[in-house]
């Protein structure tokens, strides 16, 4: 079915903490098949100095929306003869050339023409340094250069917002569909390495005991429980590092246990039904699921669908995760999520799907909506 076919209607969740957010684009139509299906497909870290063909793959998937959710440049990577160097961005013209890498690759541009709204957030390399967090001093430049990426207007407030939270609200024939992105860079405080080292298949950091530390920050905290008191039928929260899976010790929501538990809080306080989330940032494809099977306490099953790397090459993974559901793969990857509508809406079901390069199929997962209700 054409473009100008599709019925579909976009609302904007604009509120925010004094005012609202901006979004890349105004309200209007955009085409998706009447068809009682709502597709999202999302992927992360993507290296712009390298091909990058599994565009073409996510562009037979067609979705109605895509999400791009963090190390979508790697602006922190430099080539110097022939030797690649890590080091923090110190110009705003280092951002705008990733960017302009990013944006001039061929696959890449063909498919952002084709679907009709891309959403996304940073993580690191993107923000402009390796595991960085509120201390870096370009995050303001890195700001301008991420929303100009991703087309938002010269006068849109996210301009003046710390940060670049934002949400939108999609009226699919009457669901509603919220998609809530988090900025886990802007407002993150340090985090702490191990002082023995690096233990084996495992990351160098450890949890905090601080309970004043912080991923988001007060004022995007705030902002977020407002968007979760929105009526909404099915929530996707989009954050560019894992929220359920931690015991690998890299990045993560259990670095900041208190932040992770406090998030579980305030989707049973707000009664926010129909939440997944979806995370990047660790180079392998894995479906995490959070039943409380290490006591943690759950509002219902909190589903992490994570989706990382699009120019990796296949290696082997070594890391403990009880949360896994299915295989994980550490390949070229990108994740979809399809709403299949029931007529009775709490009835409808939502399948996970990680593809390959190829497309081919390396998990699914299917979630009845009827499980994520309080």
């Amino acid at each position: 079915m054409s473009i100008k076919n599709r019925r579909f209607f976009i609302t904007l969740s604009l509120l925010c903490i004094s005012t609202f957010t901006g979004c890349a684009h105004k309200p209007s139509n955009v085409a998706i098949p009447d068809d009682g299906v709502f597709t999202l497909a999302f992927a992360s870290c993507a290296r712009e100095n390298q091909p990058q063909p599994i565009w073409t793959e996510i562009a037979k998937v067609d979705p109605d929306v895509f999400l791009y959710i963090g190390d979508n440049v790697y602006a922190d990577v430099y080539e110097v003869n022939g030797k690649r160097s890590m080091q923090p961005v110190t110009t705003r013209a280092r951002f705008d050339e990733a960017y302009a890498q990013a944006n001039a690759i061929p696959e890449f541009a063909a498919f952002r023409k084709q679907v009709p709204v891309m959403l996304g957030t940073w993580d690191d390399h993107d923000y402009g340094v390796d595991d960085g967090g509120k201390e870096f001093a370009m995050k303001k430049e890195s700001q301008q250069a991420f929303l100009d990426f991703f087309e938002f207007s010269k006068d849109d407030p996210i301009r003046q917002q710390q940060g670049i939270y934002h949400s939108r609200m999609f009226n699919d024939d009457g669901r509603q569909v919220q998609v809530i992105v988090l900025d886990t860079r802007y407002h993150r405080d340090a985090i702490m390495k191990d002082p023995n080292g690096r233990p084996e298949n495992k990351g160098p950091y450890l949890p905090t005991a601080d309970k004043s530390a912080t991923i988001l920050g007060d004022k995007q905290w705030l902002w977020l429980s407002q968007q979760l008191e929105k009526p909404a039928d099915f929530r996707l929260i989009v954050t560019s590092i894992q929220i359920v899976a931690y015991e690998h010790s890299w990045e993560g929501w259990g670095l900041f246990p208190h932040e992770r538990d406090r998030m579980y809080q305030l989707i049973a306080e707000k009664q926010a039904n129909g939440v997944v989330f979806i995370s990047g940032d660790r180079h392998l494809m894995e479906i995490s699921k959070d039943e409380g099977q290490l006591g943690h306490k759950v509002p219902y099953p909190m589903w992490d669908f994570t989706s990382s790397d699009i120019t990796r090459t296949l290696s082997e993974v070594n890391e403990d995760n009880t949360f896994r559901q299915g295989a994980v793969v550490r390949d070229t990857n990108f994740g979809e999520v399809v709403i299949n509508w029931a007529d009775n809406t709490v009835n409808s079901n939502i399948v996970l799907t990680a593809r390959d390069r190829n497309g081919a199929v390396l998990n699914q997962q299917t979630v009845l909506l009827r499980d994520l209700q309080m």
